[in-house]
């Protein structure tokens, strides 16, 4: 005969598992979709930063490898020299500042991507950051106005103050959703996975954009004259004499991108510090001068366009962008590396002596 199996009168009835009902799913994929879009755009504002870029292409001969990494150094440039307009002195400060930056915005994609304490941080933290973000922005309104490209995603996508504080304003919205339909349960070795993102999210900026920390002028190894008496040979001749007295003298040409970036460094110093004696010397022809300042928007800056370019190259040297700094026609400094050399805190220091 069959036996027959007793059930045990005391043991807990089992209850089945409620089942999941159509709306639970709809808010899963819409939330996962979500922070999905919200991780890819803190990505690629990361990216675009940066500055360092991936290029695919095919190449007719199918000689060479199809993708390329090239380097835009403008691009994270522009972003660094930002942070100036908050009234920060130190360009050693500022390349720290911008790499930490974009370190929190990889950070933050991981984050979002990897399922981290999404509800006990880092919903939290996306909501501060983009906070954070649109202060800024509103504080560059207040002095600059509502124009040019805020850098959000670098030089890739153009925006202006305004259209970032929407932009965020509407990331911010999305992070609210995802609060309210997505949470994910804590998982195993979470801490662990934490600090390992974290590290890796943070040295990144660091590793692919290396600092460069010798942001003092350098002295000639030999005492050193410079004659501007042909700046007064022609007219217009600058207002000021600059061969009298402590001044930063940049001779510039029109075209060049070095020269560019420099006077766009310079014009930010002059807007924050305008009793530094910066004086521009621009040579090159006149229908560059005003796609010059266009990129620059260093009209305000104290200068001269001389086309006299044998005179010009006397007084500057071979190359350009050649920035001097001068006291009593003695040349003490010169920024070698261009802009790397330009910190508003040395020059502070240098101005007291």
């Amino acid at each position: 005969m069959d036996e027959v199996l007793q059930t045990d009168p005391a043991a807990p009835e089992v209850m089945p598992k409620p089942r999941k009902s159509a709306s639970y799913y709809v808010k899963r994929t819409i939330g996962l979709l979500l922070l999905l879009v919200l991780a890819g755009v803190f990505f690629y504002s990361a990216y675009s930063k940066l500055g360092i870029f991936v290029r695919w292409s095919i190449p007719s001969d199918h000689t060479s490898f199809p993708i390329a990494i090239y380097s835009d150094d403008n691009t994270f440039d522009s972003f660094q020299w930002t942070f100036f307009d908050l009234g920060i002195s130190s360009i050693l400060l500022t390349g720290i500042i911008a790499r930490v930056m974009i370190g929190l915005e990889v950070l933050l994609g991981l984050f979002l991507v990897c399922h981290i304490f999404l509800k006990s941080f880092t919903y939290k933290a996306v909501i501060a950051i983009l906070s954070i973000f649109i202060v800024y922005l509103l504080v560059v309104i207040m002095k600059q106005g509502n124009t040019g490209n805020c850098g959000c995603f670098g030089n890739q996508v153009s925006m202006t103050p305004l259209q970032a504080i929407w932009k965020n304003l509407g990331m911010i919205a999305a992070t609210l959703v995802l609060w309210k339909i997505y949470d994910v349960r804590p998982y195993k070795y979470q801490e662990y996975i934490c600090l390992f993102v974290a590290a890796i999210a943070l040295s990144t900026p660091f590793l692919l954009r290396f600092m460069y920390v010798g942001t003092d002028p350098e002295a000639p190894k030999t005492a050193t004259t410079i004659n501007l008496d042909q700046l007064y040979n022609f007219t217009p001749a600058p207002p000021v004499d600059l061969r009298k007295g402590k001044h930063i003298v940049a001779f510039m040409s029109l075209t060049c991108p070095h020269c560019k970036k420099a006077a766009y460094l310079l014009q930010i110093i002059h807007h924050e510090h305008p009793d530094y004696p910066i004086y521009l010397v621009l040579d090159g022809s006149e229908t560059f001068l005003k796609k010059f300042f266009d990129e620059t928007h260093a009209e305000d800056v104290p200068h001269l366009y001389f086309h006299h370019t044998p005179e010009f190259m006397a007084m500057a040297g071979p190359s350009v962008p050649s920035i001097i700094w001068i006291n009593n026609g003695n040349v003490e400094y010169k920024s070698t590396y261009a802009y790397y050399q330009l910190d508003p805190k040395f020059m502070a220091q240098w101005f007291k002596k």
